[in-house]
């Protein structure tokens, strides 16, 4: 099993930054795919990026250019650099994980769907006021 924990979220002004967090441990010898989803205020849960092992990422539209998700190995560790934040940005973000790997979907199908991913963290809040 692996367990998740994310931090680094909080309050900022839009046009701000936030970098988050997620340290994985348990059973990580094996995660493969990574990712951040996020769920706003009346909203559904949606992906925002994803990462693999070998440090491939893909991005959902909406924070394209703006978000960057990266990954320390050898800590266990997931990031998320977030610039230019914006009000609709708001949401609690979590960090998702399978152990073990499921191969055999595309980064795009894995960013679409919160089905695939076994295993949240307890989500960290973001809230960007204008």
């Amino acid at each position: 099993q692996v367990q998740l924990a994310e931090s680094g979220g909080g309050s900022v002004q839009s046009g701000g930054s936030l970098k988050l967090s997620c340290v994985a441990s348990g059973s990580t010898a094996t995660v493969y795919y990574m990712a951040w989803f996020r769920q706003g205020p009346g909203k559904e849960r949606e992906g925002v990026a994803i990462i693999d092992r070998d440090g491939t990422t893909m991005y959902a539209e909406s924070v394209k250019g703006r978000f960057t998700i990266s990954r320390d190995n050898a800590k266990n560790t997931l990031y998320l650099q977030m610039n230019s934040l914006k009000p609709e940005d708001t949401a609690v973000y979590y960090c998702v994980t399978n152990l073990p790997p499921v191969f055999g979907y595309s980064l795009g199908y894995r960013l679409s769907t919160s089905k695939v991913w076994e295993y949240w963290g307890q989500g960290t809040q973001v809230t960007v006021s204008s």
